[in-house]
This record gives structure tokens, C-alpha cells and sequence, in this order.
């Protein structure tokens, strides 16, 4: 009987290897990210942890690189867990790389993956609570649809939106507030599509992770904590057991939904400013 095989893209380090570190020794493990330098360390970390891991660099944004991980990982046995944890932040790249890493990097791994996985498979795409900050009419079944029909009018369209602010740290915000508004959506379109197949498709959407990208992005999104049940951020290690139990195969009524792992910072911050609550 052939092992199988779990993909976490953006593996090489922060939740996406913390993640690894909770699966099941009986899996390979299949890191991928830009860095080939940071996922062979983390190939390493995880080899003297007792797993079979590779390292396999991929630029989600390129369908190319996605198709070739893909097929990659489908030679090493059954593909049962994709964890989608690969993307950029705000202090990281400019709108447009934003949206195309983000939102189309979403689509390319959803699609290249799913023609390659069977029944009793998982997907879990990383999304975030900034998501929330945006109402749901900005992104609709008919944008994740233009996606997959014509993925430069789509980047277009959504540039267009940011162009309306001012900054460029605020055009940033708001291109990586869209792209993670549009995983949410997406992956609920996929549950649907991928579901007749047997193909579970959840998101995950983390607040502030004490990772290399979250304390870039302190600044900013620390005014965000004042309102978390702790008053504090994330630990990678938090959100590594979040993403796999939400890819663990017996949750197998989980799908459709995003799980908002923020500590409780996007609903209590409407609790806490109605009036006559102390803060």
C-alpha cells in the first residue's frame, strides 16, 4: 500500500512548518515555497523528527510551478492533504504581486491539485481575518468565476478598487484584504465543485501570528490585539495544529466554511465598542 502524501505550500517555515510538525509520521511530507535554502532547513528539521519530507520550490503565482509540484507529489504516493499556507503581506509586495501570490496562487493550487486527488481528500486554504474588514458584496461568486475564465481582468478589476485609496501601504492593504476575502469565497466555491468527488475544501483565517510575516505587519495590525479575548498575538505553533486538524481526514463533515483563528479579535472588536462596555 502506497504512502500518502501531504503538500504544505509556504512550508518552509511559520505555520505552514509548524503545521507539518502535527501531521502523522505515516505521511510524506511535500514542503514547497520560493526559498529552496529555507525548505531544505526545514526538510532537515522535520527529517530528524522522524518524517519523510522533500523540499520542491514553487512560485504558487505561476501556474507552471503549481502543475509541476502537483505531479511532483503525486509520484511520491496519494495526495490525501493540501495545506494552502503560501501568500505575501501588505509590508511584503505591492497590490498587483499581492493579488496574483494571494488570490490566483489560491486558484492554480486548488484547480492543479484537485485533478490529481481522490475521495477522502483535503484542501485547506490560508486565508485571514483581515477578510472580514471588507463587506461580502466586493467579492462575489462572479469574481471567483472572471478568475478562472481571465485572470488578467481580474487583477485589473481588483487594482482598480485600490487605486481609490491613498498610500501605497493602503493600496497594499486593501489589494491583500480582497485577495484573502476572495480565498474565503473560493474555497467555498471549490467545496462545492471539488465536493462530488469527495474532495474536502475548507479556509483558515489567522489574526496576528508572531511569524516573520505577522511581525512585519505589527505595526499595523497590532491595533487589532487591544480587542482579542488575550490581548495578544498568535503563536505559530497555534495555528500549525488549527491547519491540521482542520486537514486531518476524519473532519470529514468540515467543509465549505472558513475557521476564524484570531483569538476572538474580529467579533470582539464589535463587542467591545458597543456602548456602556468598559475597554
Amino acid at each position: 500500500m502506497s504512502k500518502t502524501v501531504c503538500v504544505i505550500t509556504g512550508g518552509g517555515s511559520g505555520m505552514g512548518l509548524a503545521a507539518a510538525k502535527e501531521m502523522p509520521k505515516d505521511k510524506i511530507i511535500v514542503l514547497s515555497g520560493r526559498t529552496l535554502k529555507k525548505l531544505d532547513n526545514a526538510v532537515n528539521e522535520l527529517t530528524e523528527l522522524g518524517y519523510e519530507a522533500y523540499a520542491f520550490a514553487c512560485d504558487t503565482s505561476e501556474r507552471e510551478d503549481v502543475q509541476a509540484l502537483a505531479a511532483y507529489s503525486a509520484s511520491l504516493g496519494e495526495i490525501r492533504n493540501v495545506i494552502h499556507a503560501a501568500g505575501l503581506s501588505p509590508a511584503m509586495a505591492g497590490p498587483e504581486q499581492l493579488l496574483r501570490v494571494n488570490a490566483l496562487g489560491t486558484v492554480h493550487v486548488n484547480q492543479e491539485f484537485s485533478r490529481l486527488m481522490h475521495a477522502g481528500s483535503v484542501i485547506v486554504d490560508v486565508s485571514s481575518s483581515s477578510a472580514y474588514v471588507l463587506p461580502d458584496f466586493l467579492v462575489g461568486k462572479g469574481l471567483c468565476a472572471l478568475a478562472e475564465k481571465d485572470s488578467g481582468h481580474f487583477v485589473k478589476k481588483l487594482l482598480r478598487l485600490c487605486s481609490m485609496v491613498p498610500g501605497d501601504y493602503q493600496k497594499s492593504g486593501l489589494a491583500y484584504a480582497l485577495s484573502k476575502k476572495f480565498v474565503i469565497r473560493y474555497a467555498q466555491m471549490c467545496a462545492s465543485a471539488y465536493g462530488e468527488k469527495g474532495i474536502r475544501v475548507v479556509s483558515l483565517s489567522p489574526g496576528l501570528i508572531s511569524t516573520n510575516m505577522g511581525n512585519l505587519e505589527a505595526g499595523e495590525g497590532s491595533k487589532m490585539l487591544k480587542y482579542a479575548a488575550e490581548r495578544r498575538m498568535g503563536t505559530p505553533e497555534e495555528l500549525g495544529y488549527a491547519l491540521a486538524c482542520a486537514a486531518d481526514e476524519r473532519n470529514g463533515y468540515l467543509a465549505g466554511v472558513d475557521i476564524l483563528c484570531d483569538g476572538g479579535a474580529s467579533f470582539g472588536r464589535a463587542f467591545r465598542t458597543k456602548p456602556g462596555h468598559a475597554a
